[in-house]
């Protein structure tokens, strides 16, 4: 697939306003979880801005591809996709965190009708995804289903027993993606619970493996319509990412996890994200 370096620059410079937003929100409410919201930005940039089929004014859509966002506490660059995609108004990001506000630290389908699962009890998410893309065969509807999972998260049991299941059920309409950002809440994932080596692990299972860089818009592009082509097999994509990515004195720190920047770091890292 030839993706133009027109449609490349766009989403690259949507991921940057991302970002922003992400750096915004988390200083404005002095809470969140910029670390892994930076580092999955580009990934849900591409899908929320190319490759998936979704209608902003008509969320409920029937044959719209499903995204559920498993790591559910780096939800920040996900609101800020879905106001940038016209899901809500932009203005609704400075509500982040707030009581009332509809922006909850953890994706709420009771308070936004558009978000396709409430999540945040981290492992849970592919079972959600893998119910969905069962539910959408069933019903002979041809939508996919997308599910964002931490690689701190692989430590939960349930993801490896819903990995089995979707291979066994040959769920061609599913695609995983991994941000491999190689923290967690209490360090690096190799010295708290090491899974490695995941694409050996998720051939084992029976999945589809594609290991991409994922900061690089023209592999992340290229891999999800590999995921498209791909017949009676789950789709994995392993996207090497870093945490904090975009803001220098956040990358590969484990303590930009769930904290958020100061007034003065924010001004440091909008001016970074700004070029």
């Amino acid at each position: 697939m030839k993706i133009s370096e027109k449609t490349i620059k766009r989403l690259e410079e949507t991921a940057r306003t991302i970002r922003q937003d992400v750096i915004k929100m988390v200083t404005q409410a002095e809470s969140g979880h910029p670390g892994g919201s930076l580092s999955e930005t580009d990934m849900i940039t591409a899908l929320f801005f190319n490759v998936m089929r979704h209608k902003p004014k008509n969320p409920q859509w029937e044959k719209r591809d499903r995204y559920v966002q498993s790591k559910g506490h780096s939800c920040e660059a996900l609101y800020s996709a879905m106001a940038r995609c016209g899901y809500f108004p932009t203005s609704e990001l400075n509500t982040f965190r707030q009581i009332r506000s509809r922006l909850q630290g953890h994706p709420s389908r009771a308070d936004l009708p558009m978000i396709e699962a409430s999540t945040g009890s981290l492992g849970q998410g592919l079972s959600i995804a893998i119910g969905m893309a069962l539910g959408l065969r069933i019903s002979d509807i041809r939508s996919r289903v997308y599910c964002m999972i931490g690689d701190g998260e692989l430590d939960e049991g349930q993801v490896w027993e819903a990995a089995m299941s979707a291979a066994h059920y040959e769920l061609d309409n599913l695609c995983a993606i991994i941000d491999n950002n190689g923290l967690q809440i209490d360090g690096w994932n190799e010295e708290i619970m090491n899974t490695a080596p995941l694409p050996d692990k998720f051939r084992a299972f029976g999945w589809h493996v594609i290991e991409i860089d994922g900061h690089d818009m023209s592999e992340i592009l290229g891999a999800f319509h590999d995921a498209e082509r791909m017949k009676d097999k789950p789709t994995v994509i392993i996207a090497e990412t870093m945490k904090g990515k975009g803001v220098k004195f956040m990358e590969n720190k484990v303590e930009w996890h769930g904290k958020a920047p100061t007034k003065e770091q924010a001004v440091i890292a909008l001016r970074e994200l700004n070029g």
